[in-house]
C-alpha cells in the first residue's frame, strides 16, 4: 500500500507510514497532510493494525513547514490573514486533532531532522525513538512565526513549561542526546537500529490486549490535565470496560496458566 506523499508498509500488527518527500526533506505540503491523515484511517479502520510507526524518507524525519512554499506563497501559505487562519484550523491543526483522537498507540522512528511542525508531528506520537544523529528545534521564531500547528501545548506536555519556553523563544536546535535529558525522546539508537528498535517496541504493545491498549492510552491523554476526582471516575468507567472483554478473561487465564508451570 502507498501513495507519492507517504509509504504504507504492514507488518507483524505494525503499519509503517513513511513520509516520501526527500527532495523536500518531508516537509509539509496539502498533499502529504492529506496522505498522513488517510494513513491514520486506514491503520484505524485495520483491526488487523495494533501500532503505527512512522518515520521519514532519506535524510530527514521532517523540516516542518516547506520553506521554498512560503516564500513563494504557495499552497497552504497562500492568502490574505482570514484565509490563512482557516487554512491552519483545517491544515495542520487536523493533523494534531487527528492524532489526539486516534486510539492506537504510535512511534516516532526520528530518522533525522525534526523542525518546526515537524517536531509537532514527532509530539503528536505517543513515543519517540530518535537516532543518534537526529536533530530537532520548534523554531518558528528564527523564520518570524509562532507554533501554529499545536507544537506549543504538545511541547509543554512533553518537557514542562519552562522548557519548552526556553526551546520556543530561543528556537534552539537540540542533538538526540540532549532531547533524551529533557524526556523530548524516549530512546536514541545508532541509525541502523533506529527501524529495528521502533519495530522491537511496537511488537512490545503488540502482544497486548488491544482493547485494554487503547483505553489506557485514551485514559492517560484525557486525564493528564484534569484533577484527581475525574481521573478517578474516568478510570472506573474505562475499568468496567476492559474487565467484561473476552481479551481480559483470555489474559488472566494466560498468566495463571503460565504461573502454574
Amino acid at each position: 500500500m502507498s501513495n507519492d506523499e507517504i509509504l504504507l508498509e504492514k507488518s507483524d500488527h505494525v503499519l509503517t507510514l513513511t513520509l516520501n518527500r526527500p527532495e523536500a526533506r518531508n516537509a509539509y505540503s496539502n498533499e502529504l497532510k492529506d496522505a498522513l491523515l488517510a494513513g491514520l484511517d486506514v491503520a484505524e479502520a485495520d483491526d488487523d493494525v495494533r501500532v503505527v510507526i512512522i518515520t521519514g524518507a532519506g535524510t530527514a524525519f521532517s523540516a516542518g513547514g516547506d520553506l521554498k512554499a512560503m516564500q513563494e506563497r504557495t499552497g497552504m501559505f497562500a492568502g490574505d490573514p482570514p484565509e490563512l487562519r482557516t487554512k491552519y484550523r483545517l491544515g495542520l491543526q487536523q493533523v494534531t486533532r487527528r492524532f489526539q483522537s486516534f486510539e492506537k498507540p504510535v512511534i516516532a522512528a526520528m530518522n533525522g531532522a525534526a523542525i518546526g511542525a515537524g517536531l509537532g508531528l514527532a509530539l503528536n506520537c505517543d513515543i519517540r525513538i530518535a537516532a543518534e544523529a537526529a536533530k530537532m528545534g520548534a523554531t518558528f521564531t528564527q523564520i518570524g512565526l509562532i507554533p501554529g500547528d499545536g507544537s506549543a501545548y504538545l511541547l509543554a506536555r512533553a518537557v514542562g513549561f519552562p522548557k519548552a519556553l526556553e526551546l520556543i523563544l530561543t528556537s534552539r536546535v537540540i542533538s538526540a542526546r540532549q532531547a533524551l535529558g529533557m524526556g523530548l525522546v524516549n530512546e536514541v539508537v545508532e541509525p541502523e537500529r533506529l527501524m529495528a528498535r521502533s519495530f522491537e517496541v511496537a511488537q512490545e504493545m503488540v502482544a497486548l490486549p488491544p482493547k485494554a491498549l487503547s483505553l489506557a492510552k485514551a485514559l492517560l491523554y484525557k486525564t493528564v490535565h484534569t484533577d484527581l476526582e475525574t481521573s478517578l471516575q474516568m478510570a472506573a468507567a474505562f475499568q468496567g470496560l476492559t474487565q467484561s472483554t473476552q481479551e481480559h478473561v483470555d489474559a488472566v487465564d494466560d498468566l495463571l496458566t503460565s504461573l502454574r508451570r
